[in-house]
């Protein structure tokens, strides 16, 4: 696999975010999915999706703390582009469990507890999202995060055993901005109130002028711990956040 890594991003230098999801998506038919969040990457995402095969599956992950902004532009962006965003929800009982045993905010008690409510709430749903998809599509970014700095366009996920691609790794903020307003794509109108990232409530806020975009994520907890585990790497190496 690890071969097959390395031609397709032999294969695929050079070419354009819409050019690279093409090629999955004609190569991998039915195979391919976009795990989104409605933050501005997934969104910017789900419209070159849209303007290439609109069959082709969008999920996003309902943890049960999201914001109402998220549900908002859920409902406009199924409407405009006329696709279907599968909705997938964690075990209710788990939750149930994890919360009378550890309490409604057990996040901010340790690292332990926040990544335990993350793999109920998070992984768990992503793994019955993917049980059919070989071929995972990312917002990732190389200039969001000090744990990103490694990622390539294409890469397997280990733990989940799919092909990972990151069409939008090496855009700059202002790139996904000036996508979104030139193509009136529906965005998620926490940025406007200064949330770079968009996940969980509280453990996404907004972040001040100057500071890391990334900043807002889990902000009581050091930048290399700021993991949820959804896009972890193996053996130990940084793992990169997903922006659920």
């Amino acid at each position: 696999m690890e071969q097959l890594v390395k031609e397709l991003n032999e294969r695929l230098k050079g070419l354009s975010a819409p050019q690279i999801l093409t090629y999955f998506i004609h190569d991998y038919n039915g195979k391919v999915a976009l795990g989104s969040s409605l933050g501005a990457e997934d969104q910017v995402l789900t419209d070159m999706i849209a303007r290439i095969d609109r069959s082709t599956k969008i999920f996003t992950l309902d943890t049960g703390r999201v914001f109402p902004e998220t549900y908002r532009t859920l409902h406009e962006t199924s409407k405009k582009y006329s696709i279907n965003i599968d909705v997938y929800f964690p075990n209710s009982e788990k939750v149930e469990r994890m919360v009378n045993e550890r309490g409604i905010n057990l996040f901010y008690d340790s690292v332990g507890d926040r990544k335990m409510c993350c793999h109920i709430r998070k992984i768990e749903p992503l793994k019955r999202a993917m049980m059919d998809v070989d071929v995972w599509v990312t917002g990732i970014r190389k200039e969001q995060s000090i744990t990103r700095i490694l990622t390539e366009i294409v890469e397997y996920d280990h733990v989940n055993g799919k092909i990972k691609i990151n069409p939008l790794l090496n855009w700059t903020e202002k790139d996904i901005w000036n996508y979104i307003k030139e193509n009136d794509v529906p965005y998620n109108k926490l940025h406007d109130l200064g949330f770079p990232s968009i996940g969980c409530e509280p453990c996404t806020r907004a972040v001040k002028e100057g500071e890391d975009v990334r900043a807002g994520r889990w902000w009581w907890e050091a930048p290399e711990q700021k993991e949820c585990g959804l896009h972890r790497r193996e053996n130990g190496q940084l793992e990169q956040e997903a922006r659920q």
